[in-house]
């Protein structure tokens, strides 16, 4: 536990901050998920999911929620099943 004034309020802030990012990344998640689940499903709505998803990656990655190169990377992976989707 901190025991100074400022150390406990940086604690307050922390707790705060985490609470934000993992309501972000379980979002992303979860969009992620779903572009999956459709790729899987050969629903033909696909593209416009992952436009979304895209969004929502490069905006985590904007943040700093997630680094650039995890962001390319499941951008990459993405589009490469997207495409085998006829």
């Amino acid at each position: 536990m901190p025991n100074k004034k400022s150390a406990k309020k940086e604690l307050r802030k922390n707790v705060k901050r985490k609470a934000v990012n993992q309501k972000q990344m379980a979002g992303l998640r979860k969009l992620v998920k779903e572009n999956m689940k459709a790729i899987k499903g050969q629903n033909k709505k696909v593209k416009d999911d992952f436009r979304m998803t895209v969004q929502a990656i490069d905006k985590a990655a904007k943040k700093g929620l997630i680094k650039p190169n995890t962001a390319a990377r499941k951008k990459s992976r993405l589009q490469k099943k997207i495409n085998q989707v006829k």
